[in-house]
């Protein structure tokens, strides 16, 4: 009885060791498993948003949809930038006025005039230059006493300086406005086209549109509502400018350089592409992953570590938020 128990004892022993043989085999044969670090796709975006207080008109995009650059997005109405373009818009009409009044000069009928008058000037002038000479001779003869003399010595005078001051007035009809008016002139009409421009570049932001090819992701307000200055309206992301972002540990880090190559499986398009490593940034304390110091060791931080893809038309369609495999 006791050799048989001995047999079965030898037996377990041999089969027990056999099982072990066989793990520890296994376990050898079995291949080390690849540290695997996660990531997401992030895109560049944009918002579009309006340079004037105004009201939504229309919504021509919806969340999700692709649009090209120079595509309308957004409809706004704003009356007040309307009415202030109307004003603008008189303000110069009564400049041009002016100076077309300022180059064109004094009028045909206003010439006219001050020619009359300075011939009427004229005319009392030669009638006073020629009572004065009679009245000269006759003083120089001893008939006329100096008292006359000299009193038609200055009515001639007076009359030489209305015929002085009325030939200047036609000259100055003839001659039309100085050249300060005409230049004052100038600048107000250039100061009202200046307004109506500033006008007009507010009234083309009523009308947005996107600057660059995306995605619409995110819409914010609803038609009808209003929007204030550069509130935003909705974003859009760029969908050709693509990055991949992994907050990686540093004892994960060996290996990874800024300027190195890494491989990146993106689960959404069943691929593995070439990446270069762009940044690598300290992601703050708060950030720590892994607390050791308990272990008489040290915290573990984590890094921020961006990549792009070598070749971008690869991951045509990629959405910013998909996931991202590194593995080491």
């Amino acid at each position: 009885m006791k050799k048989k128990n001995l047999n079965v004892i030898i037996v377990s022993s041999a089969i027990i060791m056999t099982v072990i043989a066989i793990i520890v085999i296994v376990g050898l044969c079995i291949p080390e498993p690849r540290e695997v670090i996660q990531g997401q796709a992030e895109t560049s975006d944009y918002r579009v948003a309006s340079k004037v207080p105004a009201r939504i008109l229309e919504i021509r995009v919806a969340e999700g949809d692709e649009v090209s650059k120079g595509d309308t997005l957004v409809v706004l109405e704003a009356p007040d930038i309307a009415a202030k373009l109307s004003q603008a818009e008189a303000a110069f009409e009564a400049a041009k006025a002016i100076e077309q009044k300022a180059l064109t000069g004094a009028r045909q009928e206003q010439i006219q005039s001050a020619y009359e008058v300075w011939q009427k000037a004229k005319a009392g002038r030669e009638v006073a230059e020629k009572t004065y000479n009679r009245v000269n001779r006759l003083f120089e003869n001893g008939v006329m006493a100096e008292q006359k003399r000299d009193e038609a010595l200055a009515n001639f005078r007076a009359m030489q300086a209305n015929e002085n001051a009325a030939k200047a007035q036609y000259d100055m009809a003839v001659n039309g406005s100085r050249n300060e008016d005409i230049n004052a002139a100038r600048a107000h009409v250039s100061r009202a086209e200046g307004s109506i421009n500033e006008i007009s570049s507010y009234v083309s932001e009523t009308v947005l549109t996107a600057s660059a090819d995306g995605i619409v992701t995110e819409i914010f307000p609803e038609i009808g509502e209003l929007v204030g200055t550069g509130a935003p309206i909705m974003n859009v992301s760029m969908a050709d400018d693509v990055w991949f972002t992994f907050n990686v540990r540093e004892d994960f880090l060996p290996g990874l350089t800024v300027g190195s190559e890494a491989d990146v499986y993106v689960p959404a398009f069943d691929k593995t592409v070439t990446v270069s490593i762009t940044r690598i940034k300290d992601v703050g304390s708060f950030a720590t992953w892994k607390a050791t110091k308990a272990l008489d060791d040290y915290d573990l931080k984590t890094f921020e570590v961006r990549v792009r893809p070598v070749n971008n038309g690869e991951l045509l369609g990629l959405r910013g938020g998909m996931s991202a495999v590194m593995k080491r």
